[in-house]
């Protein structure tokens, strides 16, 4: 088993398929599929063991969003991609583990990454390695054909290790220093993202004559995580950027754009290439032609449920619709041939990783208030392996306990903070009322983030150590 290292990023597949485009004008187009079911949606199993869920529905419209998703499903039963069926080796890894430990699933893994392909044949995938930034997944990915999108000179090392020629590997983060560029560029890296004038003279400086992106920024509109405000110029600056960087040696290669991470509607897909062609028409009266378009991350994962414990459904058929036509149109708009990337970090690996956890303990107390609340305390939480809880939820699974009574609970971690807990205006989660402390755990479609987002040892709970099944894993020593 590995100890859980250092946040890194991954690079998601991106999969097309050939379809009829839309001619509307920019303001009005809109993909022609008026699917809006999950293109992996199956319902779940209501066996013995127990699958925690809400009691009953929950409003959807969460202050926490700064914009509508799509709506959730109104009953577990519902789910996409359900935790009993369909991860065969993933449960025999949990149901065998005697100690906590995130397991990734390299075989899962490696079919999401098909699938996707099959879904946008043609497009470039650069796993986002921040989702996952471990060696085993980056190399699994690495054998599929995957290249690696990254945001630090340490994250170029090491996708490289993982086995990709330089060339795969493009720096994704806006935000670099003199010394991060000159680093990468010093590993063999030749492709970076930018948005703004300062960004551009210092690539030109310290790795010249290399290939740029203009990052278009996004409203993050429909997404769990907007990213609107950090990354990305306005569509009105990029031909500017552009310009900028031709003038001083660049090459002025493409346009990216994301979409938010968690991305919950097609429109944001619509909107984004809304965006770009209008760049690129921009563009070409400048006399720049790019060749790549890089349509970023978002792509969901399907196995969370919300703040109030509905399952997430997002409209992936919906989803990939438009991203193939949005391709054709901006081909059409394009004065020059276009190849195209795709980000996908989350959609790759979050339902394909799970925590086996234990119970810390199941209380019972008034509040001040003198309603009785019942608080069930995992031995991991925000700190250790499931930050993303303030935003969603992760689908909890109590192998050891079946047909008996249940407690409404709050779920929160083993650390002294309020901060590491379940969102408490939702619904509560039914937890058996006979669970002792000790008793595993399963904390399903958490794949993403778990590592890279755990710290060093908040209260002095460790990182998770991992393991990996399938694929050609080979487990380590701890770290």
């Amino acid at each position: 088993m590995r100890r859980a290292g250092s946040p890194g990023q991954a690079v998601q597949p991106a999969v097309g398929l050939p379809c009829l485009i839309s001619r509307a004008p920019a303001s009005t187009w809109r993909p022609s599929s008026s699917r809006t079911e999950s293109a992996h949606v199956r319902p779940q199993n209501t066996g013995t063991h127990q699958i925690a869920g809400p009691r009953q529905a929950a409003d959807h419209d969460r202050t926490s969003h700064r914009a509508p998703i799509a709506p959730a499903a109104s009953n577990t039963a519902n789910a996409p991609l359900p935790v009993r069926h369909g991860r065969p080796a993933l449960r025999a890894a949990l149901a065998a583990a005697t100690e906590d430990a995130v397991i990734y699933d390299l075989d899962g893994i490696g079919r999401q990454y098909a699938a996707l392909c099959a879904e946008l044949p043609g497009v470039a995938v650069r796993f986002a390695m921040k989702s996952c930034p471990v060696d085993e997944v980056l190399g699994h990915l690495a054998r599929l054909g995957s290249g690696f999108d990254t945001a630090s000179p340490q994250e170029v090392a090491q996708a490289l290790r993982a086995g990709v020629a330089p060339g795969m590997v493009h720096y994704g983060n806006t935000v670099k220093s003199d010394r991060n560029i000159a680093e990468a560029y010093r590993l063999g890296v030749r492709d970076f993202a930018t948005d703004c004038l300062e960004d551009v003279a210092a690539i030109a400086v310290h790795a010249p004559g290399s290939r740029v992106f203009c990052r278009i920024a996004s409203t993050g509109e429909g997404a769990l995580w907007g990213l609107s405000r950090k990354f990305g110029c306005s569509p009105e600056d990029a031909p500017r950027v552009l310009d900028a960087a031709r003038t001083v040696g660049l090459l002025p290669s493409g346009l990216s754009v994301h979409v938010g991470s968690q991305q919950m509607t097609a429109e944001a897909w619509v909107a984004a290439i809304d965006s770009l062609a209008a760049v690129l028409k921009a563009l070409s009266r400048r006399g720049i032609t790019p060749e790549r378009i890089n349509l970023g991350g978002g792509l969901p994962a399907l196995g969370v449920l919300d703040r109030g414990g509905r399952p997430l459904v997002p409209p992936l058929r919906e989803m990939f619709t438009a991203i193939r036509e949005g391709m054709e149109r901006l081909r059409v708009v394009s004065a020059a041939p276009l190849a195209f990337l795709l980000e996908p970090g989350r959609h790759l690996v979050a339902d394909h990783g799970a925590i086996r956890a234990h119970v810390a303990r199941l209380t019972s107390r008034h509040r001040l208030d003198g309603i009785r609340e019942d608080w069930l305390y995992l031995s991991c939480g925000k700190f250790n392996g499931l930050y993303e809880m303030d935003q969603l939820r992760y689908r909890l699974e109590f192998p050891s306990h079946s047909g008996e009574q249940f407690v409404n609970a709050v779920v929160a971690g083993p650390t002294c903070d309020s901060d590491d807990a379940y969102a408490q205006e939702g619904s509560p989660v039914r937890v058996p009322r006979a669970i002792a402390s000790g008793d595993p755990v399963w904390v399903h479609s958490c794949g993403a983030y778990a590592t890279s987002y755990a710290t060093c040892g908040f209260n002095g709970f460790p990182p998770l150590p991992y393991t990996c099944v399938g694929g050609q894993a080979v487990s380590g020593e701890d770290a």
